[in-house]
């Protein structure tokens, strides 16, 4: 067993540290700072589970008939986000999100983006 190396990214709404890679799933702790939010985005292949480790967040939803929601996380809660599905997390405070997804981390499409990111495919 090697120890994994960890990768920070830069993002506008704070950052990420990709902690577990391979080539069936991806590990990835998300911290974003109280008022900022992530795209509204869709993957085309990619599977995603969200887990809440600090702070509190709205996370916006398509549901399973096609109609968006809004629910708060709180610590100790967790989302599973299926392929396709519309989503957003809104930090109402620094939030620290554990996330596990499929490995196509360059599989979002950008519906809107408050960073001018809009559209493209670039995590």
């Amino acid at each position: 067993m090697s120890k994994q190396q960890i990768t920070k990214v830069d993002k506008p709404w704070g950052h990420e540290l990709i902690w577990g890679r391979t080539k069936d799933y991806v590990g990835k702790l998300l911290f974003i700072k109280k008022g900022h939010k992530l795209s509204l985005q869709y993957h085309q292949v990619k599977e995603e589970t969200i887990f809440v480790q600090s702070g509190r967040m709205t996370f916006v939803f398509e549901n399973d008939l096609g109609v968006m929601e809004e629910i708060t996380l709180m610590p100790g809660e967790g989302h599973h986000i299926p392929t396709g599905r519309k989503h957003r997390m809104i930090a109402d405070e620094d939030c620290t999100v554990f996330e596990v997804s499929t490995p196509h981390l360059d599989d979002v499409v950008r519906l809107e983006d408050g960073y001018g990111r809009a559209g493209t495919s670039k995590a």
